[in-house]
């Protein structure tokens, strides 16, 4: 019914419904003609877009759906979906076999940040020499490689043209089309174990490897043409190599090295070497590094947990890069910007490291998730898992950590009252029976999805894939 009052004008009433939520701005648009036309203002629910995520992008939904009203109600409903982990109402679980070894790794083909309103495809390479690529939504295998004459070690995916990057035992790297498993080209660095990383720039894909005996190629994509080759480190395994989100710097680091700084490239240097001059690189000052992540929303500001070898402490260093250019050479300039000390129980060493926004570290090891800020405060513990954390995946909106529990954690993200970033827990997804499994062992996750590894105990891991409902 229309009511006995005058109408505002539209602007009138655009301003005052901008100080309503979702929920009410449906409930207003109900009650005539000219509420409903302010109530669908475009404007209105881009400011409720970009209030909640910041970052938003209308591509990642059908044509037909491409209103930010119809955005902001998606993909509220489904991070309430993954927020809730309800079995069946919230997501569903589908069980993917067909590796018959051990799968040493997966990932997503597409951008994995706020892709909720298309299919994910997941690329897994395992130890009985196939790459193979499913289908999450529906649960189905979509192509399988040939057997490689060696066992699969690794496998990246280059977001920019579409392919999947694998290397074996003995050193081979090869390309392969991500839509189709064909096979593109194939480089050999006689090498039994590669680090890989992609980036792009001047229209061009590069990928840099890292090999066990020190040295860095640097090949083109998808042709895999080698463009340098720089002896990083004599005779020493590259068990890290890192780049920066600028894509400017290249960090290679040996793990537990006391003699050994980690190195910093300009990835110019790599991918458009000088004849006439070496690769521009710099030393980063700490010595035993054990594990190293970049910040995701600084240009280049790495931290690195190290040791001195002599205690069980293991301090975190938190490191600026950046270059200073003069009219004939470009020097790197290497600035520390933060320092603390961490305590662990016992002497594992396997820690797992990752960052959110510019200041926010995760550290597990062992049974434990703790969160710190970058000035070394310990924001948050959690020890959820009965066993220890093998994997943990970090984006926007959670944290999913994977435990030989069987077990995936799924967290998300929160604001304190101090305005700190912190965690909190949610729930878990069960990966199935230790009668046959030994636990998850790998974790990737897109805006929609959840995809883990699990050891079987007969030697033929399998995936399980959690698909949430948007």
């Amino acid at each position: 019914m229309e009511c006995d009052f005058p109408t505002l004008p539209l602007d009138c009433l655009v301003c005052i419904f901008s100080y309503l939520d979702a929920e009410d701005l449906i409930t207003v648009s109900l009650v005539n003609q000219s509420w409903n036309g302010a109530a669908e203002t475009a404007w209105l629910w881009r400011q409720m877009c970009m209030h909640r995520w910041t970052f938003c992008n209308l591509s990642k939904l059908n044509p037909e759906m491409q209103t930010w009203k119809n955005y902001y109600l998606r993909r509220a409903k489904l991070e309430q979906h993954m927020t809730s982990g309800r079995a069946s109402a919230d997501y569903t679980c589908k069980t993917l076999r067909g590796h018959t070894g051990t799968v040493v790794g997966l990932v997503y083909l597409s951008d994995s940040n706020h892709q909720f309103d298309s299919k994910s495809i997941v690329c897994s390479a395992s130890s009985d020499g196939t790459i193979r690529a499913w289908s999450i939504q529906e649960g189905i295998q979509l192509w399988s490689s040939q057997v490689q004459d060696a066992p699969l070690t690794k496998i990246i995916a280059d977001q920019q043209t579409g392919l999947v990057i694998s290397t074996d035992s003995q050193g081979r790297i090869k390309a392969w089309k991500a839509q189709t498993g064909d096979e593109l080209a194939s480089f050999p660095t006689a090498s039994s174990a590669c680090t890989l990383l992609t980036y792009y720039r001047k229209h061009q894909s590069f990928l840099t490897a890292g090999t066990s005996g020190g040295a860095l190629h640097t090949l083109t994509i998808p042709a895999l043409s080698q463009v340098s080759h720089v002896r990083a480190f004599d005779t020493y395994k590259i068990d890290i190599l890192l780049l920066s989100p600028d894509k400017h710097w290249v960090i290679a680091a040996l793990r537990e090295s006391l003699d050994l700084h980690p190195k910093v490239y300009f990835t110019e240097s790599l991918s458009c070497p000088c004849e006439d001059d070496p690769p521009v690189s710099a030393s980063i000052p700490v010595n035993g590094c054990t594990v190293a992540s970049f910040f995701p929303s600084e240009a280049a500001r790495v931290m690195i947990v190290h040791s001195d070898g002599l205690s069980n402490a293991k301090n975190i260093s938190i490191f600026d890069i950046k270059s200073k250019k003069s009219k004939y050479k470009t020097e790197i300039m290497v600035e520390q910007v933060g320092s603390f000390e961490l305590l662990f129980d016992g002497w594992n060493s396997d820690i797992l490291l990752e960052a959110h926004g510019s200041g926010t570290i995760l550290i597990a090891q062992g049974k434990e998730l703790k969160l710190y800020s970058i000035a070394g405060t310990q924001i948050a513990s959690f020890q959820d898992h009965k066993e220890h954390i093998a994997a943990m995946c970090v984006d926007s909106f959670r944290v999913v950590t994977a435990s030989y529990d069987l077990s995936l954690r799924v967290f998300t993200w929160k604001k304190e009252q101090n305005k700190d970033l912190s965690l909190e827990s949610r729930y878990h997804l069960l990966g199935g029976s230790h009668m046959f499994s030994r636990g998850f062992t790998h974790v990737a996750c897109d805006y929609a999805s959840i995809v883990a590894s699990v050891a079987a105990k007969d030697g033929k891991d399998v995936l399980k894939a959690y698909s949430f409902n948007a």
